[in-house]
């Protein structure tokens, strides 16, 4: 049932308004003045206020401006003389969802009413809409259905409301800056900036100026203010990418603006208060650095409230080929090479590439492939990759021992079930009790190295 307050200072059009609106079925309340009405309006979220626009002491422009305060959502409908004409109008400048002139019939007051009504609803179903919306807004440039991948998603949604500090664990590539992001957008703190900063991207010496900020003359060439990054964000959220790579005495600082929410700028002595939410990423081992003492305990505990991992590329094989295809129609677009897709081949390349760049280099090889595609077809020689060798793995710089491991465990795998296959005449059942797993896990070794369609005869040859 709606509920209708009326505020009106003439005894006859009070009881007149009560008795029509009531049998209507709405739930009405009464007040004989401005103050009266003001005053029942902030106790109790009424849908619609009906008030005369001139009364005595607090007249209807001023229960206005006190119901929008109080309850932005609710209706306001003003009564007015022909005289104040104007003064509606510019009533529903301020908020008012609409005027009727006296004398007024009372069917003209009822449909005034229903369309107000329904007008609330839609607003509030509009509201329902867009916090709907919301819930995935920030998320459309994160794409992934894997398991990993929807933990960190729901995690990011979870922490978003807050203004907990947030760690992103993950390889570089794998979009730490995009979930970042995600939780500023999903936060209430969406329309302050988002100031982003590599900690290794900028020399040592220069990285606290860029923090913090400058006063003039704290340095040769300081020749004005700087502000730093964390002034620039306050209202918002700054990202601290490569967080392991901040010098130890600037981790100092960055404790006291986490703890006390306040600094100096350099060669300065006032301290500026900033209200500012931290998320901080970082591809190493923070606690490895803590025991090297190249990173503070303290520092650590204060930024991993709430860490989130984000899987490498290579653990996440089913998003592979929904994130190339999204970066094929993106630089399509950018291109004006109308429709391209992947070919049966390429797809299969993409699938089997180990990705030690993550997304990143993902996003460039499909970058690459559109520029090198002359058709409407991504081939595998468009796509630069090709599945290394165990032994080029490890003589690559940069390979990691997880890798080099990885592919070996594979290679001595492959090899290991193709010799008891042979021996076995192809009886996976008898092979796989020879291996000593279950059956469901050869099964999947067999579909993994490409042996599940073979016969015993055209089983690869032992090296």
């Amino acid at each position: 049932m709606a509920s209708i307050l009326v505020v009106e200072d003439k005894d006859s059009l009070r009881k007149m308004l009560f008795q029509t609106l009531e049998s209507e079925g709405y739930e009405v309340e009464l007040a004989s003045d401005g103050k009266e009405g003001a005053g029942k309006a902030r106790e109790k979220q009424f849908d619609v206020v009906l008030t005369d626009l001139k009364m005595p002491g607090m007249d209807g422009m001023q229960i206005l401006s006190s119901v929008k305060e109080s309850n932005p959502e609710t209706a306001v409908i003003l009564m007015t003389a022909y005289g104040t004409i104007e003064n509606a109008v510019e009533a529903m400048r301020k908020g008012a969802y609409d005027f009727i002139q006296k004398p007024f019939d009372t069917d003209e007051l009822s449909v005034l009413i229903k369309r107000a009504l329904d007008n609330r609803r839609l607003v509030a179903e509009n509201s329902i809409l867009r916090e709907e919306l919301g819930y995935n807004h920030g998320l459309n440039g994160i794409i992934g259905t894997s398991k990993s991948m929807q933990e960190a998603i729901e995690l990011v949604r979870k922490v978003a409301p807050s203004d907990s500090t947030v760690l992103f664990i993950g390889e570089s590539g794998t979009g730490k800056e995009l979930f970042a992001r995600a939780i500023h957008d999903l936060s209430r703190r969406h329309d302050g900036h988002f100031v982003a900063l590599n900690c290794a991207a900028i020399p040592r010496e220069l990285l606290e100026n860029e923090l913090f900020g400058s006063e003039r003359g704290a340095y040769t060439g300081a020749v004005t203010r700087k502000m730093g990054k964390f002034e620039i964000a306050s209202g918002g959220t700054i990202f601290l990418d490569e967080i392991s790579d901040l010098d130890i005495a600037l981790q100092a600082k960055l404790l006291r603006v986490l703890q006390e929410r306040n600094f100096e700028r350099l060669g300065g002595t006032k301290t500026i208060s900033v209200d500012v939410r931290v998320i901080a990423a970082t591809n190493a081992d923070l606690k490895e650095a803590i025991s090297k003492r190249n990173f503070r305990e303290d520092l650590y505990y204060r930024l991993s409230v709430f860490p989130i991992n984000i899987p490498p590329l290579r653990d996440r094989q089913a998003d592979i080929i929904a994130l190339a295809e999204y970066f094929i129609s993106k630089f399509a677009a950018e291109m004006r090479k109308g429709e391209v897709s992947l070919c049966v081949e390429a797809m299969s390349l993409l699938e089997r590439y180990h990705w030690p760049g993550n997304v990143r280099e993902l996003e460039n090889a499909m970058e690459r492939a559109i520029i090198l595609c002359g058709g409407r077809k991504i081939k595998p020689e468009h796509l630069a990759i090709r599945i290394p060798t165990a032994d080029e793995i490890r003589l690559r710089e940069g390979a990691g021992l997880k890798e080099v491991v990885a592919h070996e465990v594979a290679k001595v795998e492959n090899n290991l079930i193709t010799r008891v296959l042979k021996q076995t005449r192809g009886n996976k059942r008898k092979a796989a009790e020879i291996l000593q797993i279950d059956y469901t896990t050869l099964f999947e070794k067999l579909k993994k190295y490409k042996l599940d369609n073979k016969g015993r005869d055209e089983l690869p040859a032992e090296e």
